[in-house]
C-alpha cells in the first residue's frame, strides 16, 4: 500500500516550515505531556502556550517506558496514563483544535504506541486534527525511510529527527538530506532534564554542527530551562526546546494561563 500512496501534500506549506520563514531566530518550542496534570488539561495548556507566545507546541504522547526522558517527564507520563490518556483520547481532545489555535503542533513520543495504533491511521488522524509533525526518538532513520516515509509524506506530516554529540558527520548529513522543518539537536548524551550546565564539549559540538552548514534549521533541546540557557541556545541554533522545567510548572500550578504566560515570558527574558 505504501508504494501506491500519492505524494499529494509534500509540496504544500506546513506550519512548522512557515514558522522558520516568518521568524529567523529565538524560536521557542515548549513540551508538555498530554493529559497532565489532569486528563482534561491538554487543550487548556495548548491554548495557554499559544496565548503566551510559544512558537511551537510539542505534545507528549504518554508511554509506559519513556527511555529518553528523565524523572520529571517520566512521572508526568505515568500520571497521564493513570488519568486515562491514550492516542485515541488525545486525538478526540484535538478534534477541533484548529478552530482555537494556530500555533504549529508536534506530537512527541515513542514508536510502539504508533505501531499499535497503526502508522497510516496515526498519520491520517494527525492530518485530520491539524498536527504538523512528530518526533519519535526510537524510530531509526533507515526503518523510517524503508517503510514509513511514503505514508508521512502522503499525509503531510513532518518527521523530526534527533542528532546527538555522538552522531557522526555522515549520519548528520543523511538526516539533513531527509529532513524537513528542523533537526532536533540534543545538547548532550543524557536524558531530558538532567543537564546542569554548558560544558566545553557541548560548545565544541555546537560549533561543529554550525560549521557543517546544514540545510535545515536546528532547535536545541535537553537542558534548556530558563532565560540563560535559552539565550545560549539561540547563539548556536534557531531556537530551543524546553520540557522538564515546564512540566514542573504544570505539576505545581496546573493549567493556569497566568503562570504559563509568566513562564514563557521568563524564558524569553
Amino acid at each position: 500500500m505504501e508504494s501506491q500512496l500519492v505524494d499529494k501534500q509534500a509540496v504544500q506549506a506546513n506550519r512548522i516550515t512557515d514558522a522558520f520563514t516568518q521568524k529567523s531566530g529565538s524560536l521557542l518550542n515548549v513540551y508538555f505531556t498530554a493529559g497532565f496534570p489532569n486528563l482534561g488539561d491538554t487543550v487548556s495548556v495548548l491554548e495557554g502556550l499559544e496565548q503566551a507566545g510559544a512558537d511551537f507546541v510539542e505534545i507528549g504522547m504518554p508511554y509506559s517506558d519513556p527511555v529518553a526522558d528523565g524523572e520529571t517527564i517520566q512521572k508526568s507520563n505515568m500520571q497521564a496514563l493513570e488519568n486515562g490518556m491514550s492516542l485515541t483520547v488525545l486525538f478526540e481532545q484535538l478534534a477541533d483544535i484548529r478552530s482555537r489555535v494556530s500555533v504549529p503542533i508536534l506530537l512527541m513520543g515513542y514508536i510502539n504506541p504508533v505501531l499499535q495504533f497503526g502508522v497510516e491511521r496515526f498519520c491520517q488522524k494527525c492530518q485530520e486534527v491539524g498536527v504538523d509533525g512528530v518526533i519519535l526518538p526510537d524510530l531509526p532513520l533507515d526503518l523510517y525511510l524503508d517503510e514509513h516515509e511514503p505514508i508521512f509524506r502522503h499525509y503531510g506530516i513532518l518527521n523530526i529527527f534527533l542528532i546527538t554529540p555522538q552522531t557522526t558527520d555522515d549520519r548528520i548529513r543523511l538526516i539533513d538530506e531527509h529532513s524537513e522543518g528542523f533537526i532536533y539537536m540534543v545538547s548532550s548524551a543524557s536524558i531530558t532534564g538532567s543537564t546542569s550546565g554548558v560544558s566545553d564539549e557541548m560548545l565544541a559540538y555546537f560549533d561543529r554542527i554550525n560549521a557543517m552548514n546544514l540545510r535545515n534549521a536546528r532547535l536545541i533541546g535537553f537542558g534548556i530551562k530558563d532565560s540563560e540557557t535559552f539565550q545560549m541556545a539561540n547563539k548556536y541554533a534557531s531556537g530551543a526546546i524546553i520540557g522538564s522545567a515546564f512540566i514542573r510548572l504544570l505539576q505545581e500550578n496546573g493549567a493556569d494561563v497566568g503562570k504559563i504566560t509568566a513562564f514563557v515570558e521568563g524564558v524569553r527574558g
